[in-house]
């Protein structure tokens, strides 16, 4: 009998973790925490006499060593300019991304903060004008490696992948087939009709990813920084029905437009990204169920009552993005 294929994280052992840590120069005291992270493996290091690191191991064949470097790039270029993110550690030989027996791995300092308030008007202020900070230098140059968030990687792919590998239960497969195939299409309309000026951005700017300390947001995690229209950093902030929904993005725009100019013809994508995402996030899962973190992290997946209300989901989505989209007070 065949023994099961060994993913490539197997190989990645506390030892090892540490061995990778102390080659660039540190001493380890021995401690390591596994943090709550599965696309990539994220660990606490602790540092004899010094604060602890974080160690980000990337997962193999994800992003190429290019692509890695140009989302470092990015963040330090934040942060020579005094912008609130964290950044990896540069070493003596300006390095910022390593490599320990096949593993691409950097380190970061410990960032303590808690998750932010969204539903309090100040510190959405707060939260647009430092994103309309991050976005006016993200607007300054391009990304010559990351890709562009589009309807093809997020949404055509996604679905392929699901259809092809046979995820889908056989109960429900021509609902999920008719149901994306007329998302798809509504989809491609959107952006058809929609031109919008793609800029580098954080790419999964949600709460999990902000850290609030001393009255400001401090942003973590640039793995997905990609190429998108401003709203993709915006519409993950918003929450609720749809008045409230208007009024947190008032809120964030009226801080946004302090340092960035907000193009308000980018609020009719608000619900075209958001499908985008939901469709990614079951192909995500799907393409990353082989690796043994995921079905012990993700226990509901793959399911049929998951694939039930999920294609329930899709069609409350499709129904969304015939709603008009979100108007400001004095919008045109």
């Amino acid at each position: 009998m065949n023994s099961p294929a060994k993913h490539p994280y197997d190989q990645l052992t506390p030892d090892r973790v540490l061995d990778a840590v102390e080659s660039q120069g540190y001493l380890s005291d021995a401690r390591i925490l596994a943090l709550n992270s599965y696309e990539n493996r994220v660990y606490q290091v602790g540092i004899e006499d010094k604060d602890p690191l974080i160690a980000k191991f990337y997962r193999p064949e994800r992003w190429t060593r290019e692509q890695i470097e140009e989302e470092h790039q990015f963040t330090l270029e934040l942060k020579n300019m005094e912008m609130p993110v964290v950044a990896p550690l540069v070493n003596e030989a300006g390095n910022s991304l390593h490599e320990f027996e096949g593993f691409l791995f950097a380190l970061f300092p410990r960032q303590g903060g808690h998750a932010p308030e969204l539903d309090n008007p100040d510190n959405l202020l707060t939260m647009g004008r430092t994103l309309g900070r991050i976005h006016k230098l993200g607007s300054a140059a391009q990304f010559q490696n990351r890709p562009e968030i589009t309807l093809q990687r997020y949404g055509i792919d996604s679905v392929e992948y699901l259809l092809e590998n046979d995820f889908i239960p056989s109960s429900l497969m021509e609902a999920y087939q008719t149901l994306t195939r007329d998302l798809l299409h509504r989809l491609d309309r959107i952006r058809q009709q929609n031109q919008w000026q793609s800029i580098r951005v954080h790419g999964d700017c949600h709460g999990g990813n902000i850290l609030w300390r001393d009255n400001a947001p401090h942003f973590v995690d640039f793995d997905d920084t990609q190429t998108a229209p401003a709203i993709q950093d915006l519409w993950m902030l918003l929450s609720g029905d749809r008045q409230e929904q208007t009024l947190q993005m008032a809120e964030l725009l009226d801080g946004y437009n302090e340092f960035m100019d907000f193009n308000p013809a980018e609020l009719n994508l608000v619900e075209y990204f958001r499908t985008l995402r939901l469709l990614n996030y079951s192909g995500w899962l799907a393409k990353r169920w082989d690796d043994p973190a995921f079905p012990m992290a993700f226990t509901w997946f793959n399911t049929e009552r998951y694939w039930a209300e999920h294609i329930l989901e899709l069609r409350e989505q499709l129904a969304a993005l015939d709603e008009p989209p979100l108007v400001l007070f004095g919008q045109i």
